[in-house]
């Protein structure tokens, strides 16, 4: 079952590599189509309309919405994404059955554990919002955290004491993953929004690219993502208090990776009381989300490089 874990992990990071390549076309067709598009709108004759309309994308009107274009790459682009997700979901639920708990462990299950959240958590915003023009982004992210994976030990080792927790482990963590996972959506649409926020000299800003989604759009995505993010983030931050109790008498340490967490939960509590309180959006709402992810991030790899509590040779 460890060997089919495994052979699944290995079919899924090249599918998951196809479903990023794929996207990136669609992106690239997309874009390329629309700009023919705009170059061809004043010319009424229709023997040009083969060049917008043919067999790489179908444009749209003005203001419809990046879904309503379809280029050669869109169905492989999500088709991949999903067959991905499903590889690398199989994966970890034989290695969790082997290993007799959630498969995250170690730093090699959960940055599995935390590639496949990112592309579960595209794929159930992209279908109610249309954001695959910038799916490239998250799948991005997630084939580098892939490559990182397949460069770290993944033999079945019998975790340290601290650790011999398998319920908490598994609801922990496992949360940690999922809001990790959702969090980085709210990155992918913080970046898109600085790339189409467009400054007039005047001080009013517009839409640059008319291929990409929508500010409105972006903006609601990053949205979602926090609000289904960050009470999945505080629950995970108060079973590891709770955990830390039972393995080390102490509900708080200020722990390298407790600090970040907590530094992290703020940024994102920040996010949300200007968000609801002042109606705080835009681009100082964007570079916010984008700074909230690397501490994500930090929070994850920081304990490599600052020793503590969470330094178990290579443990998220």
């Amino acid at each position: 079952m460890a060997t089919g874990s495994y052979y699944l992990y290995v079919v899924a990071g090249i599918v998951l590599v196809g479903a990023f390549a794929a996207h990136v076309a669609h992106t690239v067709l997309l874009a390329g189509g629309r700009r023919l598009a705009a170059a061809l709108a004043p010319r009424s004759a229709p023997a040009f309309a083969g060049a917008v309309s043919g067999s790489f994308v179908e444009t749209m009107e003005v203001g419809e919405g990046e879904d309503a274009a379809r280029t050669a790459a869109g169905p492989f682009a999500i088709g991949l994404a999903w067959a991905a997700f499903a590889l690398l979901a199989g994966a970890l639920l034989l290695r969790g059955i082997v290993v007799g708990r959630g498969p995250w462990g170690n730093l090699y299950e959960f940055s599995v554990a935390f590639t496949t959240a990112i592309v579960g958590a595209y794929l159930f915003l992209a279908r109610r919002y249309p954001v695959r023009a910038l799916g490239f982004l998250p799948l991005g992210v997630a084939v580098v955290l892939y490559l990182y994976s397949a460069t770290l030990p993944n033999a079945i080792e019998t975790l340290v004491p601290a650790l011999q927790n398998p319920p908490l482990l598994t609801i922990h963590v496992g949360f940690a993953m999922l809001s990790y996972g959702i969090f980085a959506m709210s990155f992918a649409a913080g970046v898109g929004y600085l790339v189409q926020e467009k400054r007039l000299a005047g001080g009013g800003t517009v839409d640059r690219f008319a291929w990409l989604p929508s500010r409105e759009v972006l903006d609601a995505v990053a949205y979602r993502a926090v609000i289904i993010g960050f009470p999945v983030f505080a629950i995970m931050i108060v079973l590891g208090s709770w955990w830390a109790s039972i393995a080390w008498s102490s509900y708080w340490g200020w722990d390298p990776k407790e600090t970040s967490a907590l530094v992290t939960w703020l940024v994102y509590a920040v996010f949300l009381h200007l968000r609801n309180q002042k109606g705080w959006r835009g681009r100082p709402a964007a570079i916010v989300l984008v700074v909230g992810f690397g501490m994500v991030l930090f929070t994850l790899f920081g304990n490599l490089w600052f020793s503590g509590l969470h330094s178990y040779s290579g443990l998220s």
